[in-house]
């Protein structure tokens, strides 16, 4: 029972975690390490989701929970079962697989659904794009709508409408490039990933999609950070403005846009020059790297 208080703690603590860090605005200027922090949570979230309903169903082993899923399967070979293990404590156990089932499900899921998407998209643009020297490196569709997205994947792609063209100036055009460069680089897809497959597995918890939401806004102000670093704020800052004041903005499935996430918000933090929390995100990113490791060793150990 000891094992199943602990997955419980660990549930309990990711969501006091996600509340915290979702209210928090230093995670804004170090978007890269709340976004590890990010991680570690939904780890030990999918973990101890897991875990729990399996320790309650073994509590009578009276053993670490991965050891106790190895007797309680040698025992069912065996055709044997100890006292206090019954028709409840199986289905408790079932449970728990069944959560990890699904949540290999739903990421499988969301895998194949991206990639089929972003194939489709692919094969579009060998059809409909062009080449630019206006946008080097970038990939052109005549479109008159505001569009800057990165079509990632083994083979990233970097597209720009040909509406975007006449609405930025050289500068501008520039740092969007690096920010669309950046999603590629760092494989922003697959850091959302998991926590797609969260939403799916877990829709009833709303904090679970406010965390994807969390998520998606930070990967935008990495690439951001990428985009400053390189052309300074201005320039950047000038895009997003002209995208959010564009009527009509296009980003397709399967694919990371310049203009999905509060834009005002982040003009407003390019334009403020505050340096990386480096203190406090170096003791949350300790606390939830912890927290990752808890449920891992109440399996193991």
């Amino acid at each position: 029972m000891a094992y199943a208080v602990h997955f419980a703690a660990a549930v309990l603590a990711c969501w006091l975690f996600a509340q915290v860090l979702a209210r928090s605005t230093w995670t804004w200027r170090g978007p890269g390490v709340a976004i590890l922090c990010w991680q570690a949570i939904g780890l030990a979230l999918g973990l101890s989701a897991m875990g729990l309903p399996m320790a309650l169903g073994v509590a009578a082993y009276d053993r670490p929970t991965g050891s106790a899923l190895v007797a309680l399967g040698d025992d069912l070979l065996h055709g044997r079962l100890p006292a206090g293990v019954g028709a409840v404590h199986l289905g408790l156990v079932g449970v728990g697989f069944g959560i990890g089932a699904v949540l290999l499900a739903t990421t499988v899921r969301s895998i194949h659904g991206t990639v089929r998407a972003q194939r489709r998209h692919r094969d579009l643009l060998t059809l409909v794009a062009r080449d630019d020297p206006a946008a080097p490196g970038a990939l052109v569709l005549d479109h008159p709508g505001a569009a800057a997205y990165c079509l990632p994947g083994m083979r990233p792609r970097v597209v720009v409408s040909a509406g975007t063209l006449d609405l930025l100036d050289r500068a501008e055009l520039a740092a969007v490039l690096t920010h669309e460069r950046a999603h590629a680089q760092e494989r922003h897809d697959l850091v959302l990933l998991p926590f797609t497959a969260l939403c799916r597995a877990l829709p009833w918890l709303r904090w679970v999609r406010r965390a994807h939401d969390r998520v998606a806004l930070l990967v935008e102000m990495r690439a951001d950070d990428k985009a400053r670093h390189l052309h300074a704020e201005a320039p950047l800052a000038g895009a997003l403005r002209r995208f959010a004041a564009a009527g009509n903005r296009i980003t397709p499935a399967g694919t990371l846009g310049l203009g999905d996430r509060d834009l005002d918000v982040r003009v407003q933090r390019l334009l403020v020059a505050d340096r990386p929390p480096r203190l406090i995100g170096a003791i949350v990113l300790a606390a939830t790297t912890t927290l990752a490791a808890l449920p891992i060793t109440l399996f193991l150990t």
